[in-house]
């Protein structure tokens, strides 16, 4: 079992930094560029139907770094339920044996 994990974790850093060695001249951009990117190609006269809702608060755009705290804190809340979840399966696991 400990094997498994072991190589599963290897695999999973192998996974996430032999592209950053490998593919050196590469872009790494977001979804939300290429897209916008797409979108200029197909319709240059496109206007977005609403503009966020702390960006109207604001009257401006949103500075990167409160994307990524936002971003970042999404992401803690989202693990935060799956890990809760999981424990609960394997407390029930546990309590039915």
């Amino acid at each position: 079992m400990k094997k498994k994990i072991i190589a599963a974790i290897i695999a999973i850093i192998l996974i996430a930094l032999v592209p950053l060695f490998v593919l050196k001249t590469a872009e790494f951009g977001g979804a939300d560029d290429a897209a916008g990117t797409v979108v200029e190609e197909v319709n240059s006269e496109y206007t977005p139907w609403e503009t966020p809702i702390l960006e109207k608060i604001l009257g401006r755009e949103l500075p990167g770094e409160v994307e990524s705290l936002f971003f970042c804190v999404q992401t803690g809340i989202g693990v935060g339920i799956i890990a809760f979840i999981m424990g609960r399966l394997v407390e029930r696991k546990k309590w039915t044996k």
